[in-house]
């Protein structure tokens, strides 16, 4: 570990406390980091603080120990519910981190109670142990936290045990406003006393933050600590002991690249990005058969209770794979981490460099690879002038294994690998379109037969991004993909039901007439021309222009639809222009229970 230090920690102007200053010792950090060394001070001071520093730079002890010497310089003693130190942070993966970190100094200050508050537990159960334990200091996301307010029908009246607050910390703040949290917390600040110290750390500085720091705020002192030598000068955000590589290969090479590289850094420690949660689903479930005698687990949004175990488990271990979205891509601080692998480029510039600082973290080395597709090399120049980000590039090895048709085996055996596979392919393509980036990663340019490939499909799925596509390079299964199976019996056997319910609801409507609601003649032709305009606009921005004469018979349509609107023409006369013939009346047979509906 290189030294990343800014003198001992009894050098602060005002000293720490004996029970800090063990935990310090035993957590073996004899001295401060930049951020550290700048913060603390001023924190202590009862200056409220807006601290900006590259990812992995030791802003947790930042604003820990501040907060629990504030806490112990109070006059009166805090009483067991009465709230001394909030603590918010966007994920429950952080907030565990942060409450084990602040655990190591608590034990201590026995006069000290702390509690998290996460999505994922029951409210109830926080409710009785907050009455039970108290919090003196809580750590919670912001859903769970405004959720707490509101619960004095329950018997928790937060509002009252916070009027004894002394310190608000905001981590990774520009996350919480990324995540659409800024609701939530100016919901709390308005519970919140105005008389207290506030702190704000994240690791960018935006608009959105600058925001929050001037309505949260009373005259703060900003702090942005930036890395020594070269560093200091590009502005270079992330760290400087991390190796950052890129590799160029087409979309069905990547998988194979993937695992190729995971077999021959078995026994290191690896985070797996992926852009979407069931992006996650299906690779993991496929590297689990891919890669042998390695521990791999998975981890994204929309898991519920596992996730906390999961990570707690992860970090733990002494090597292994964790796949994720970017769900683990800020602050999360899991030891020893040797390399980050980013399968599919995050959506912003932002988030590339949170998740490459998941390594390299306070003074450690460590390597992170992007895998890019040929027509995204560009993204690399893009994140040297953006981010100050400098890569090199990693070839790729040549004669790697072909996994992909063991890939597709799987999902021919079970009709869960099929499934997973189908929605993993729809949700990459539309968190494609979504990139901030547009201009490198554009939808229209993807080679969908390529990536269909590099998700091993048995066939194409049916979205509006491929409707009106022909895809000669990808060739589907012969058969019907409908009499795949599932292995699990109980899932099958509600599939079967399903079906037989569908087929039999298909034979009672046949040969029934569906009742249409008659709408206005004029309606339904602006409704068409509506759609006719969405599709023009569609095929110009994917690049297919509309051939002159169809160019042409749209405008002058436009124009007729324009006239009758105005009534300079009557509605038999513009179906005549319109259709070039004599509007056929057809006339809907309804039934005597129809009539009376």
């Amino acid at each position: 570990m290189e030294a990343v230090t800014e003198g001992t920690w009894e050098a602060l102007p005002a000293p720490l406390s004996p029970g800090v200053l063990r935990a310090l010792r035993r957590l073996r950090f004899p001295r401060m980091t930049p951020v550290q060394s700048a913060t603390i001070p001023l924190f202590m001071s009862n200056k409220d603080v807006a601290a900006e520093a590259v990812t992995g730079s030791g802003k947790t002890l930042a604003f820990v120990i501040p907060v629990l010497e504030i806490l112990l310089r109070r006059e009166e003693k805090l009483k067991k519910t009465q709230v001394g130190a909030i603590i918010i942070t966007p994920t429950r993966e952080l907030a565990v981190q942060i409450d084990e970190v602040l655990s190591h100094f608590t034990k201590h200050f026995p006069q000290f109670s702390q509690i998290l508050l996460i999505g994922g537990t029951n409210p109830v159960e926080d409710i009785e142990k907050f009455k039970e334990h108290g919090g003196n200091i809580i750590v919670a996301t912001p859903g769970r936290l405004e959720d707490m307010f509101r619960r004095k029908a329950d018997g928790l009246d937060l509002a009252r045990c916070v009027k004894s607050l002394d310190v608000l910390v905001l981590d990774e703040a520009d996350r919480l406003l990324d995540m659409g949290f800024e609701a939530s917390i100016n919901a709390i600040l308005d519970f919140l006393p105005k008389q207290r110290r506030t702190g704000l750390f994240s690791a960018t500085q935006t608009q959105e933050v600058e925001n929050l720091v001037r309505a949260g705020l009373r005259n703060p002192v900003r702090i942005s600590v930036k890395e020594k030598g070269v560093a200091a000068s590009s502005t270079q955000k992330t760290p400087t002991r991390l190796e950052n590589y890129y590799m160029i290969c087409r979309a069905d090479e990547k998988f194979n690249q993937l695992v190729h590289f995971l077999r021959q850094h078995k026994q290191e420690k690896h985070l797996v990005f992926f852009s979407t949660c069931a992006c996650v689903e299906y690779y993991g479930k496929a590297l689990e058969s891919m890669v042998k005698n390695a521990k791999i687990m998975c981890i994204h949004g929309k898991m519920k209770h596992k996730r906390n175990r999961i990570f707690t488990e992860f970090r733990k271990l002494p090597s292994g794979i964790l796949v994720c979205t970017d769900v683990m891509a800020r602050g999360i601080d899991i030891p020893e981490v040797n390399w980050v692998l980013q399968y599919d480029p995050p959506r912003s510039a932002s988030a590339f460099v949170h998740r490459c600082g998941r390594t390299a973290r306070i003074g450690h080395v460590g390597s992170a690879l992007v895998f890019l597709l040929p027509m995204e090399e560009s993204y690399v120049s893009f994140l040297s002038i953006n981010q100050k980000c400098p890569m090199q590039e990693m070839k790729p090895p040549k004669n790697v294994v072909d996994l992909l048709p063991k890939l597709k085996s799987m999902a021919l055996a079970d009709r869960a690998v099929f499934e997973k596979g189908m929605k993993a392919f729809v949700s990459y393509v539309q968190a494609y379109a979504k990139h901030e980036c547009s201009l490198i990663f554009r939808v229209k340019d993807l080679d969908f037969a390529s990536l269909a490939r590099g998700f091993a499909l048995l066939r194409m799925p049916k979205m509006p991004e491929l409707k009106g596509k022909s895809f000669s390079a990808f060739i589907p299964v012969s058969f019907d993909t409908d009499t795949i199976t599932f292995k699990d019996k109980n899932r099958e056997k509600q599939r079967q039901k399903l079906l037989e319910q569908q087929r039999k609801e298909k034979q009672e409507n046949e040969g029934k007439k569906k009742f249409i609601r008659n709408k206005a003649w004029s309606k339904q032709k602006a409704k068409k021309e509506k759609k006719r305009k969405m599709t023009a606009k569609r095929k110009r921005e994917e690049g297919s222009d509309l051939e002159d004469e169809d160019l042409e018979e749209l405008l002058n349509d436009t124009r007729l639809l324009k006239r009758l609107k105005k009534g300079k023409i009557s509605e038999e006369e513009f179906e005549k222009r319109l259709t070039g013939s004599e509007r056929k009346v057809e006339m809907e047979v309804v039934t005597d229970s129809e009539s009376e509906d």
